[in-house]
């Protein structure tokens, strides 16, 4: 149901201590069927049909559970402080052109969201305009758009359209890999090169030396710097953070925790799978995002319909890159 237009916190003025989220229309709207309109028949037929069809409300894209309850943590952030601005805000950063927009904004609103700040970019490279915006993060199905926010030296992940329930937006729950995620690829590497074995001998002979910063790890310290106004005041929290990486505990999961520590970055909950499918764990933790640089993982989880974005970034995205699955291909072409 939408929420009335007085009960929303609107976006702070004041945006230099904001988290600023920057996704793309399809990020948030499911609009792939709209996209393969575009691409099939072209621009002039793509906005007439989002004229004609304005008035009917878009699907929830894969992003969006994201999204809603993230804006839902801005309403408790404000309860703790009405002139906090640290909170998040959202951006939509579209390659959109206006005269579609309606649509956009009419969906917007029939599900209360307070997003209001849009770049339409006309069709040109709406990662253009992530500078500006100052993102922290960029969320889009687009993978030539996260490579280029990437590339541009922004934290950026590819989502992908997914069949899940709603998800409850009293706690914004957030899943982050390890290796090559929070952390660097180093050890990744060491694995793909050396084997387990190999993996096993680096991470107890570096078990005290910290692992470098991975692509998340920024993103994941500001999320840890506004669960702390609620932790400060012994309040619940509206945000739970987990670790979820296919390490082995007993034998590489000292050097993950003692470099999360070295970093003060406090992750609320750490699960170790060695090896074994993240499925199961996804399934009972219900996210409502899943950072992983992975495919297999992404795909898993999205075989249990949970939203999942993969971090474009290291050793198994460089392979990826070199051998493209079958199964990539199929995605590609529907993207």
């Amino acid at each position: 149901m939408a929420a009335a237009s007085d009960t929303i916190v609107q976006p702070p003025k004041d945006r230099r201590n904001t988290l600023t989220i920057a996704l793309s229309a399809r990020a948030l709207f499911d609009l792939e069927a709209e996209d393969q309109l575009y691409r099939e028949h072209g621009l002039d037929t793509y906005i007439q049909h989002m004229v004609e069809t304005e008035n009917q409300v878009l699907a929830k894209g894969p992003a969006f559970e994201f999204v809603e309850s993230a804006l839902a943590v801005n309403d408790r952030l404000r309860q703790l402080d009405p002139t906090d601005n640290e909170l998040f805000d959202i951006v939509i950063v579209s390659r959109n052109h206006a005269q579609a927009a309606v649509r956009l904004i009419n969906s917007i609103n029939h599900y209360g969201l307070c997003l209001e700040r849009i770049t339409l970019a006309g069709g040109t490279n709406p990662t253009t305009y992530l500078g500006a915006w100052k993102a922290d993060l960029f969320l889009s199905p687009d993978e030539n758009d996260v490579r280029r926010a990437i590339d541009a030296g922004f934290s950026a992940a590819m989502v992908y359209k997914y069949n899940g329930e709603d998800l409850p937006n009293d706690q914004l729950r957030i899943v982050f890999d390890g290796d090559a995620v929070l952390f660097s690829d180093e050890a990744e590497r060491v694995y793909q090169q050396q084997g387990f074995p190999g993996f096993v001998e680096n991470e107890k002979q570096k078990a005290a030396m910290p692992l470098d910063e991975g692509p998340l790890k920024k993103f994941a310290s500001r999320i840890a710097a506004i669960q702390d106004k609620f932790h400060s005041r012994e309040v619940p929290c509206p945000i739970r953070t987990y670790l979820l990486t296919a390490r082995s505990g007993a034998s590489a999961g000292k050097r993950a925790i003692l470099t999360l520590r070295q970093w003060g970055l406090q992750i609320d909950e750490c699960t170790f799978n060695a090896g074994a499918s993240k499925a199961a764990m996804l399934k009972a933790i219900r996210p409502h995002l899943f950072f992983d640089d992975s495919q297999s993982h992404i795909d898993a989880a999205l075989q249990e319909n949970i939203p999942a974005a993969r971090v474009l970034y290291g050793i198994k995205d460089e392979r990826s890159e070199e051998k493209p699955t079958e199964k990539s291909k199929k995605r590609g072409r529907e993207k």
